[in-house]
């Protein structure tokens, strides 16, 4: 226990985080029945837990840091565990969407500790192999999330998928109190309260328009409103960075040109890879009449072939470029999710099948090799800041591609039954309750149409990133980044390949 304990403590921490990202894509049909949910709402019952834990992770972070990293995992874990409870005995879509926002809070502070819990723990081999086991255990989370949320659903009610959490957060914090070294002293210093406020708010603002422009259209009052205000406080986010002490993110890493395209290429790797999931699992189950397991066997072909791609990767292409690596990836993504726009009225699951297959295999390249290219650009010393960044960039990836894709896939449908109300409702899981006023053919083939159009602008963003990554991730370049990198002689170890770190989660989240 005393050898192994903070390893189980903190990866049955991190496997229940990441498997609350996609554990709910399954259950989606059920709860909208059950709560009576609208499509916007379903949206946001993906989107906050995401949104939260992308927008607080850096802050949490450096709140860890001062508070001690032990004290932090187990405040989340707790907090985690009970927004879950809330989850579960939810009574509409705001109450789920609220207790969904606090368990993305409790995330963010388990997330951020998790690496750093390790490192701590274990040196030399045993941390190498604790941080092998780490990433196999967040890679599994990904894939058992919409298998073990289908058997949940269908066995015991969409409410289970949350409660199953308590007796694992439970679990979790009771080996952590055993096998975890208490924390030191607090450090000193202060945290930058006002730059995560001013992220959060721009972050949740950008989301909120797209999704309102779903219902509202583009170019609406509101809608251009919403997205002023997530402008102006991303204004506020630079300007606060350029003068705390302690900033989330030193702006100065921004001039290097690689990072900034890792940065890209992690949103639009989550968006592309993942976020037209959700829809295509209400497809799966409210057109073709399968079940919630059926639903999530139908989807394991894309996180089973990145699972063991990504386990051959870290060992055979140890040292490849990391542009190679991610930006060959990230087309493969692209080229998969396009491949899974295919759809028409008599299509089975079946034809998404290919499509899945190569995403997969580019998600098995790309999740390993995004913090490597991340650490490759950045000085030594910026090596948690770059990590955390990353991991920001891949979870507000996944929450706007939720919110693009659906407004896409809406608008699709929406002109195939020039019906905008019935769009929304058919969207959101009422297949059943349109089958009066429209034939099975006419609604099959408006949700073919629709999840067509949000797979080829996924697609098209997997690419496009994939692209940039190959020409624009080099080598540490001159300045602030690269030149510092090369100075501080750790750049030498990793000059724009990929590094011997643990690889990041190979499922949606990855943090």
């Amino acid at each position: 226990m005393r050898t192994w304990g903070p390893l189980a403590a903190v990866s049955l921490g991190t496997f229940m985080l990441l498997l609350d990202v996609t554990i709910v894509i399954v259950a989606l049909p059920d709860m909208a029945a059950s709560l009576g949910s609208t499509f916007s709402g379903l949206q946001w019952v993906i989107d906050v837990y995401a949104l939260v834990l992308a927008a607080l992770l850096l802050g949490a972070g450096a709140a860890a840091d001062q508070l001690g990293r032990r004290r932090a995992y187990l405040a989340g874990t707790g907090l985690f565990a009970l927004a879950s409870l809330a989850c579960g005995l939810a009574s509409s879509t705001g109450a789920l969407v609220a207790a969904r926002a606090v368990q993305g809070l409790g995330a963010a502070a388990m997330f951020a500790t998790t690496l750093s819990l390790l490192g701590a723990a274990y040196q030399g081999r045993r941390r190498s192999v604790a941080l092998g086991v780490w990433g196999a255990v967040s890679g599994a989370a990904a894939a058992l999330g919409p298998v073990l949320g289908g058997v949940l659903t269908q066995s015991f009610g969409w409410r289970w998928i949350f409660f199953v959490n308590l007796p694992v957060a439970a679990v979790a914090m009771a080996l952590t109190l055993r096998a975890v070294r208490p924390d030191g002293p607090r450090r000193g210093g202060r945290v930058d309260w006002a730059g995560t406020v001013a992220f959060a708010l721009a972050a949740g603002a950008a989301t909120y328009g797209v999704v309102r422009a779903g219902e509202q259209g583009w170019a609406s009052a509101r809608t251009l409103a919403t997205f002023a205000l997530a402008l102006a406080a991303l204004v506020v986010f630079v300007l606060v960075e350029r003068r705390v002490a302690a900033p989330l993110i030193d702006l100065r890493l921004l001039r290097g040109r690689s990072f900034v395209t890792v940065l890209v290429a992690a949103c639009a790797f989550n968006a592309a890879a993942f976020a037209v999931l959700p829809y295509t699992s209400i497809w799966l189950q409210t057109l073709l009449g399968m079940s919630p397991v059926r639903a999530g066997l139908a989807l394991l072909p894309l996180a089973g072939t990145s699972f063991v791609i990504a386990a051959l990767a870290g060992r055979l292409l140890h040292g490849a470029p990391a542009r190679f690596v991610v930006g060959g990836g990230m087309v493969l993504i692209g080229a998969g999710t396009l491949a899974q726009g295919v759809l028409g009225a008599a299509s089975s699951w079946t034809a998404l099948l290919p499509g899945l297959v190569v995403a997969g295999l580019g998600v098995g390249l790309v999740s390993p090799g995004l913090a490597g290219a991340a650490l490759a650009s950045v000085p030594p010393r910026d090596a948690g800041m770059a990590g955390g960044a990353v991991n920001t960039a891949r979870q507000l990836g996944y929450a706007l591609g939720v919110a693009v894709f659906g407004t896409v896939a809406t608008s699709a449908i929406g002109g195939s039954l020039h019906d905008k109300d019935a769009a929304h409702a058919l969207a959101g899981g009422a297949a059943g309750a349109l089958r009066g006023a429209f034939s099975q053919e006419a609604l099959r083939t408006a949700f073919a149409s629709g999840l067509n159009a949000a797979a080829w602008v996924a697609g098209a963003v997997g690419v496009l990133a994939g692209l940039a990554v190959l020409a624009w991730v080099r080598t540490p370049e001159p300045g602030p980044a690269g030149g510092e990198a090369a100075r501080d002689g750790g750049a030498r170890q990793v000059p724009g390949r990929v590094a011997d770190e643990v690889p990041a989660p190979s499922g949606v989240s990855g943090a």
